[in-house]
């Protein structure tokens, strides 16, 4: 299964593919150029293909549980300032997603969306510490039942030039749903409460939708 936003790439990748496959198998004499451009066509369109897909994540929703928003490596576990929308400290977890990862990006929780923004930006690395609040990026905040707002930002790297964003203010999203997609290499941050008790460590591979980033506090939960 491939994501809607892949489809256009996709198509023009699989016709172009196919128009050097042809050309090359006519044209061209010589044995060795003529596999070797065949072959290099063949492993770009897979490539294309690896990127755009989009398994199917079966959620276990939980209101006690902020779940992984993208596939990828936990990079940065810390407390920050956060200074677009709550201007206080909140528990700041970043996911790295490389080239190979899935690009999908999932809600988090569920709940209802407060805030909705894209802002315009650089093309900073994404593991730069200014990437968050310089790079383009688009912020999500997202009213749950068990930990009041959180937010999560999309964040494009030093490749990505499109961020996709879905999340519409006061629509009322579900935890694991589709929510959006960034074209090649970013990363995204998570904006916590700080009583939230952070279930992930620092280099540790999550799933979207799957892996759980942080759970309420034991008071909470029991209530």
């Amino acid at each position: 299964m491939f994501h809607r936003e892949g489809r256009a790439i996709i198509l023009s990748t699989f016709f172009i593919t196919a128009v050097i496959i042809l050309l090359a198998h006519f044209y061209i004499k010589n044995p060795a150029i003529k596999i070797g451009l065949q072959v290099v066509s063949i492993v770009i369109l897979i490539l294309i293909l690896q990127f755009f897909r989009n398994p199917k994540r079966i959620a276990n929703k939980n209101f006690n549980e902020i779940h992984a928003p993208v596939d990828g490596k936990v990079v940065v576990i810390e407390r920050v300032m956060e200074n677009e929308y709550f201007k206080d400290e909140r528990q700041q977890i970043s996911i790295f997603m490389s080239p190979v990862n899935v690009h999908v990006t999932r809600y988090p929780a569920s709940g209802v969306v407060r805030y909705s923004k894209y802002h315009p930006g650089k093309y900073l690395f994404a593991w730069h510490p200014k990437s968050s609040e310089e790079n383009e990026r688009t912020s999500v905040v997202i009213r749950t039942p068990k930990f009041g707002d959180i937010m999560y930002r999309q964040i494009a790297g030093a490749m990505a030039r499109r961020i996709v964003n879905y999340a519409e203010e006061g629509e009322s999203i579900q935890q694991g749903e589709d929510s959006g997609f960034i074209k090649f290499g970013s990363r995204v941050d998570l904006f916590l409460p700080l009583d939230a008790r952070i279930a992930v460590k620092l280099n540790q591979k999550v799933k979207g939708a799957i892996t759980c980033i942080a759970s309420v506090k034991i008071e909470d939960e029991e209530g």
